[in-house]
């Protein structure tokens, strides 16, 4: 099923031409999503000239498939982020998200944008005894930073519940809708889209950029922004080994009873998530969560139903109306990385590892970006400092994602199963060996069978069968792959190479 957000715009949604010749900008954008988007409405107030390349369409990936809570509370992580970088720039990641709230909701308004625009509480909140100190803890944090937050022991949400910290005065919206405001703002402001775009290289010369598309037509720019969910460059930046994709499941269920007050989420694992949203005279409410690292090779199968189970406590009659699955990056120290992308490609920059706050963190992106390209200093960009070399505080998961790399490049390569193709169930996968050659094998329902190189196009890593979304996905950085090799998700940019299988 497609999300509730793409779905809600299917028939209004505007739609661009695929690039068929060669352009110049004073910005190349590569990425549809909030942060090229954010970044090209402000550069349009700039007169700076403008392309947008979207491999896809518009917002068709992370941006079109999130709970769309714009937010300054990213669960319990001030009193992370004090303990980590200190008062003054868990202070500015605080400010800079609720600027954010505020510049989202100032162009709603300016641009006359009808996208369900809402204020409402964001809460944390807690089932289990031992979570109550964390929450605490949390509150008198955030209050030390200027902000009124409190803990409350009461919530409307159906369940039981033993404490939450609540944020006051946050938001949520339908984000296709907010996404095509913006474009409609952005008309005639010497902003070119262009969908179906896939940009495969990026050449520098003679302080010029060359921005190469699949189909060999480029784009000429002084200056880049790499807006692609996951930097789809390796050298010099080096993502790839700061970063790592964590997938999460959303259900929107048709509820008779009144939209959700707030925006909730829990503070222990597994991940639960809950907003409410009008469609028609019912409501729709959202329930995302069960987070796990892409890759990992763990039975998700019942993912959807678990969330289902949450829906049906606050709504015993409840219908499911639609499921997806959502992939965001996250840094190692949980701070997303914006401004330059090296010190070596100057003029380069991005926004990534928003750590599933992508509403507040690409808007706050897109305004440290444009602040640079117009050679102007933002108030805030330190905490968030793309280049940045501090030591990595989250040294366990560093550990667990240089595991994976490694046995995915070479201990697996080595462990090879013995399967036969009469093993693999309908609607599964399997990898096998054929002829010495490990082969990633899918059997659809009429037992037709699929073959893939199982083998990553970023960096080479074995990738991993995904149950429930039936997908090849990679276990070192988070590409996704259909069960046919069509790449779906960054930073892989090639499709896997096709196998052809053959029963003896």
């Amino acid at each position: 099923m497609k999300s509730y957000w793409i779905e809600s715009v299917s028939k209004e949604k505007k739609t661009f031409p695929k690039l068929e010749q060669h352009e110049k900008a004073d910005v190349c954008i590569i990425g549809g999503g909030f942060t090229g988007l954010s970044t090209a409405y402000y550069l349009s107030k700039e007169n700076k000239s403008v392309i947008l390349l979207e491999k896809s369409e518009i917002c068709s990936h992370t941006t079109g498939h999130s709970t769309a809570k714009i937010t300054s509370q990213h669960g319990l992580f001030y009193d992370y982020l004090i303990q980590s970088l200190g008062t003054k720039q868990a202070k500015q990641y605080l400010e800079a998200n609720e600027k954010a709230i505020k510049n989202i909701e100032k162009i709603i308004k300016e641009e006359n944008i009808e996208c369900e625009f809402e204020k409402k509480d964001a809460y944390v909140f807690t089932q289990k005894e031992e979570e109550i100190p964390k929450i605490k803890k949390e509150v008198e944090a955030v209050k030390s930073l200027g902000f009124p937050a409190e803990f409350v022991d009461k919530l409307e949400l159906e369940m039981p519940i033993l404490g939450a910290i609540k944020f006051p005065n946050q938001a949520q919206f339908n984000p296709c809708k907010y996404a095509q405001g913006l474009v409609t703002a952005m008309e005639n402001k010497n902003v070119r889209i262009f969908e179906n775009t896939k940009v495969v290289d990026l050449k520098s010369k003679d302080n010029i950029y060359e921005i190469i598309a699949e189909n060999g037509k480029t784009i000429n720019a002084k200056y880049v922004v790499l807006a692609t969910h996951y930097p789809i460059i390796n050298v010099p930046g080096y993502y790839f080994l700061k970063m790592y994709q964590s997938l999460s499941y959303i259900v929107g269920v048709e509820t008779k009873k009144e939209e959700l007050n707030g925006m909730y989420i829990n503070s222990e694992l597994p991940t639960i998530s809950l907003r409410s949203v009008k469609e028609g005279e019912n409501t729709l409410l959202l329930v995302a969560g069960m987070d796990h690292k892409t890759g990992e090779k763990i039975d998700l199968s019942q993912s959807y139903e678990k969330l289902i189970k949450v829906a049906r406590q606050i709504d015993p009659s409840c219908k499911v109306k639609y499921q997806w699955c959502t992939e965001d990056c996250i840094s190692l120290d949980k701070i997303p990385y914006i401004g330059e992308f090296s010190s070596l490609m100057p003029n380069v920059y991005l926004g990534t590892g928003y750590k599933k706050w992508g509403m507040t963190s690409s808007n706050v992106a897109a305004n440290i970006i444009v602040d640079k390209i117009m050679g102007k200093q933002n108030p805030y960009e330190e905490v968030f400092t793309s280049t940045r070399l501090k030591p990595i505080k989250n040294y366990k998961e560093m550990g667990n994602m240089l595991k994976e790399v490694v046995n995915s490049l070479v201990i697996q390569k080595f462990k090879v199963p013995i399967k036969t193709l009469k093993d693999i169930p309908k609607e599964q996968a399997k990898i096998i060996e054929l002829d010495g050659t490990k082969v990633g094998i899918y059997k659809d329902k009429d037992e037709k069978l699929y073959g893939v190189k199982p083998v990553c196009t970023h960096l080479g890593c074995e990738l991993s069968w995904n149950n429930l979304e039936k997908t090849w996905d990679c276990p070192c950085h988070g590409s996704r792959f259909t069960f046919f090799g069509k790449s779906i998700y960054d930073p892989s940019i090639k499709d896997l190479e096709i196998i052809e299988i053959e029963e003896n």
